[in-house]
């Protein structure tokens, strides 16, 4: 299999770590790896396949001879350097909220809209973490059943603050002043119904990035309402999910056509004590749902539990799949 020089932006923060960590678990053929940061973060190491990275500082000139780009150093970053890593020769694929709605660019999770990752122009985005985990389970019964209306809150982790985030909760555990906050508010022992910015209609950004990405990835439109909760664990996102259809379904169809899913896991025996929870999806690939039942509001009705690690499926690993699907061609 041939080899590619493949570069990491935002290689020592969480979820560029992450990036780099399943790069050599999934074995993706790498001839050369070129790690990217900030200056301050010049000449730190990353474990690789055996032997050691040297982290370099960001600038345009490392992206020479490089056929992948990952970026996980947020928009600002994103939005400047991406295009030089384009017009150097690289396909950039971009984990921050830069280029998720821009029309010439593709927003793929490649279990459920894998074809638009060749329609690519340079640049393909990886969807919001809570995002990419609801619609891996949306899309197949979507297919089946045809969603006429979804609403979600999110529990989310702090990790999807990156290590910041972490830090501030760690801290606060420990009873020290944070040498950094990333929250509105104190995270130890808090739940808080407010992530990123709010906007005057008074739904989030985060809200907003789920509502609209939805839509975009699984190519029509989605009615979806959203709340998004930042909650004080490590581990993973979760997320409460009722889905009104416009055919009758059962819940062991929707279970049936879930197990059938890819990239889906049903860990469903609430009487047994087996739901997906942060500690048993973290550092796992897939996405896993269960409590699933009937809504008996409405005719055509069920409520879903999601879980998933949201630094791998919800960053890293689906930033390596859509790199893989390029290498594979299909």
């Amino acid at each position: 299999m041939k080899l590619h020089d493949v570069a990491v932006v935002g290689a020592t923060g969480l979820v560029g770590r992450t990036m780099v960590q399943v790069l050599q678990e999934r074995a993706f053929p790498v001839n050369r790896l070129v790690l990217l940061a900030s200056e301050r973060s010049t000449g730190k190491e990353l474990d690789f396949n055996g032997g050691s990275v040297p982290v370099q500082a960001l600038s345009p000139d490392k992206f020479r001879h490089c056929e992948f780009v990952l970026f996980s150093a947020g928009a600002t970053v994103s939005r400047e350097f991406a295009p030089l890593a384009v017009r150097s020769g690289a396909v950039v694929i971009d984990n921050s909220s830069a280029f998720r709605m821009d029309a010439q660019v593709p927003l793929v999770v490649p279990e459920v809209n894998r074809r638009q990752i060749f329609k690519h122009k340079g640049i393909v985005a990886n969807p919001n973490c809570s995002t990419i985990q609801l619609v891996v389970v949306l899309k197949p019964l979507h297919d089946r059943f045809r969603v006429k209306r979804v609403v979600v809150s999110t529990y989310q982790s702090v990790t999807g603050a990156g290590q910041k985030g972490v830090d501030q909760m760690m801290d606060e555990l420990a009873g020290r002043e944070p040498a950094q906050k990333n929250f509105s508010h104190r995270i130890a022992h808090n739940a808080l119904p407010h992530i990123d910015i709010v906007f005057d209609d008074g739904y989030t950004k985060e809200e907003w990035k789920i509502m609209n990405e939805t839509s975009k990835i699984i190519g029509e439109k989605i009615r979806l309402t959203a709340t998004c909760v930042r909650v004080p664990v490590v581990g993973g996102h979760s997320e409460s999910v009722n889905i009104e259809f416009e055919k009758k379904c059962s819940v062991e169809e929707i279970r049936e056509t879930l197990r059938q899913a890819p990239g889906v896991v049903v860990m469903d025996d609430p009487k047994a004590n087996v739901y997906p929870m942060p500690v048993n999806v973290q550092g796992k690939d897939d996405v896993f749902v269960g409590r699933i039942r009937k809504d008996e509001t409405v005719s055509n009705g069920v409520n879903l539990w999601i879980g998933a690690d949201n630094v791998r499926k919800g960053a890293a690993t689906n930033a390596v799949q859509i790199a893989e699907a390029l290498v594979l061609g299909k």
